[in-house]
């Protein structure tokens, strides 16, 4: 019997709304630059916008697991070793949708406008697509349901995972206890994946488990003598809501309509910044370029993390 779940998200939105404006408060009084206006309201309606959407969509999401899960391995229960489990599974497949949304840019273009913004504070949490059953990123979940999952459960622990995601948009925390950065996602280490100096790009994707950037290379720390610059490699430079919303897949379709035939499915597949011709930076050589600077002639370089935008 499939358990009757609450929405995590739906229940938490007053929490969201309490913590912002205690946050502008307490920000406010040190550091008036925190919150801007007008890319607060832009947070603000983009979060809306996203609950609108995926309202639209979730049936045909809904759908697309259940047929998913018609194929299952094993049948999960309900029981509590099933939700730990879950969780944790959920966690991982996020990692990897995360990281394959900074790598590959048609999931770029969708996540993009998380990233959209120069400040960094609990508003950005908000900040969220309106693109994403377009994106496909919901496709790293259904392997959880091939291997038995119920998509309720995992719908549930996915609420879960954006909840504590929202409390680490902020500058107002510096760093946690050294057991608890090591172990999970905090202010410190994801200020570091929002940032846009060339030291941190592609780093930090974890949901709530640091663990994953650890095991799978792509963990870089905040330093403080790098302090962090927020937003996009090539800033946005409007609060036009629309533009915010779509300008990646405007982007994709002038590339697509411009480019050989040979070329077109890297406009697609590859990385952010990529360009058949090489005139365009990627992350990947922003931070080449970076290493090549900082690195002292003849000494050998220290392996750094794969870069995302």
């Amino acid at each position: 019997m499939i358990p009757d779940l609450p929405k995590p998200v739906d229940i938490a939105v007053p929490l969201f709304v309490a913590a912002i404006l205690a946050e502008m408060w307490i920000v406010q009084r040190r550091n008036r630059a925190a919150y801007e206006p007008r890319d607060t309201l832009t947070s603000l309606i983009l979060g809306f916008g996203n609950t609108v959407a995926g309202a639209m969509t979730a049936g045909a999401a809904g759908a697309v697991a259940m047929w998913t899960y018609e194929y299952r391995l094993v049948t999960i229960g309900w029981t509590w070793w099933a939700w730990i489990t879950a969780f944790v599974a959920y966690d991982l497949s996020y990692y990897w949708a995360h990281r394959a949304g900074h790598r590959i840019r048609w999931f770029w273009a969708s996540h993009v406008i998380h990233h959209s913004s120069q400040h960094y504070n609990l508003s950005t949490a908000l900040r969220q697509t309106w693109t994403g059953f377009i994106g496909l990123s919901f496709i790293f979940s259904m392997p959880l349901f091939f291997l038995g999952f119920h998509p309720a459960m995992i719908a549930f622990c996915a609420g879960l995972n954006l909840i504590y995601q929202f409390w680490i948009h902020t500058e107002a925390i510096d760093r946690m206890p050294r057991w608890f950065e090591w172990m999970f996602n905090t202010p410190s280490h994801h200020r570091v994946h929002h940032a846009t100096n060339p030291r941190y790009l592609d780093a930090n994707y974890a949901g709530v488990f640091m663990l994953w950037d650890r095991m799978f290379g792509s963990f870089t720390p905040e330093d403080d003598v790098d302090p962090i610059r927020y937003g996009l490699v090539r800033q946005l430079g409007s609060f036009n809501i629309l533009w915010a919303a779509t300008h990646e897949w405007v982007g994709i379709a002038r590339d697509l309509r411009r480019a050989p035939w040979q070329a077109k499915l890297g406009y697609i597949v590859m990385p952010p910044g990529w360009s058949h011709d090489g005139s365009r930076d990627t992350s990947d050589s922003i931070k080449a370029r970076w290493r090549d600077r900082e690195q002292p002639r003849g000494e050998s370089r220290s392996p750094m993390p794969e870069a995302a935008e």
